[in-house]
């Protein structure tokens, strides 16, 4: 099974498909079998990022059914190792998938035989950026370091907390656990889905325990981009902190990526930027965080393993 990482964010603007369509040409340098594929189906841009301005096959043509299977959608780049499944050419009305057509899509993702694969999602907290979340036991958060952009990111991952708890019990027991938690918090659910893990442990001891090592085992990771010289470099790792203390998900910051006037000519250039400012401070960073991605797969195998077992065990 590929490695799969969504990259979503709570706020337009902070650089998503900046870091995916870079992040994804590092990955491909190294020898390493990536796709990218473009889930922001509002505003798709990842392949004006990664050097194809006129892709003639897009997504939709797999959602509509004109081409039978997702790889047929795949367009290769001008990097070697480097594939893209665009959004460049989706109708207008892709945004509001139908559920059937979003499960057929996660479904052919996973299916997929790449070594990487990298979810550029839309911002916020659409059904259609939480739902991409749970293809996989590891994510990446990206933020920018404005008070805007750190509360919007919270919620998105409140959203996506909830869901995997949603994901792993059935639809019967997380409605009786939510109307609990609502009895005992009217926020339980909406702001505060923290509460339901407290109360599912109250309620049923083993199976919250368990849960609870489900959640601890995900490799959620945070970014902090368009980094400026007076913010405070420690940033990441404070929100972190608050995460963990109030989420109780351990979230690994891996690094920030500076605020790079190089970034601006890059995209004006319509090519990857990795390429045409390979020694810019942004492009230095870039190179930081892929070693960190790579160098933690395997770990992400084995929580994905762990977590599958658990799961199965809960189901059984």
């Amino acid at each position: 099974m590929p490695h799969i990482w969504p990259i979503g964010g709570g706020k337009g603007g902070t650089g998503k498909s900046f870091l995916t369509g870079n992040i994804g040409i590092l990955l491909a340098k190294q020898g390493v079998k990536t796709l990218l594929i473009d889930a922001d189906l509002g505003a798709p841009n990842l392949h004006t990022i990664v050097g194809i301005p006129h892709p003639h096959k897009s997504l939709s043509d797999f959602i509509n059914k004109r081409l039978g299977t997702l790889e047929e959608t795949v367009l290769p780049t001008p990097i070697p190792n480097l594939s893209l499944i665009s959004g460049a050419r989706n109708r207008l009305d892709v945004g509001n998938l139908a559920h059937e057509q979003k499960m057929r899509i996660l479904r052919a993702i996973i299916r997929l035989d790449y070594d990487y694969i990298l979810l550029d999602l839309g911002a916020g907290t659409s059904f259609n950026t939480i739902d991409f979340f749970t293809l996989s036991d590891s994510g990446i958060f990206v933020c920018c370091p404005e008070p805007t952009s750190i509360e919007n990111l919270y919620r998105l991952i409140r959203s996506v907390y909830l869901r995997k708890i949603r994901q792993i019990l059935n639809i019967h027991h997380f409605r009786k656990l939510a109307e609990k938690a609502e009895a005992r918090h009217q926020d339980a659910t909406i702001s505060g889905p923290e509460y339901l893990l407290d109360i599912l442990k109250e309620i049923d001891p083993d199976m919250g325990s368990m849960i609870e090592r489900i959640l601890q085992a995900f490799q959620f990771k945070l970014v902090i981009n368009q980094l400026r010289r007076q913010d405070n470099p420690k940033i990441g790792i404070l929100i972190c902190k608050i995460i963990e203390k109030h989420l109780s998900l351990n979230i690994q910051f891996i690094g920030n990526v500076s605020y790079d006037e190089h970034v601006h000519d890059g995209l004006f250039a319509k090519g990857p930027f990795i390429e045409k400012y390979p020694y810019s401070q942004a492009a230095m960073d870039l190179k930081t965080l892929t070693r960190g991605i790579a160098n933690g797969a395997h770990d992400q195998a084995w929580a994905a393993d762990f977590t599958e077992t658990c799961r199965n065990t809960l189901s059984g």
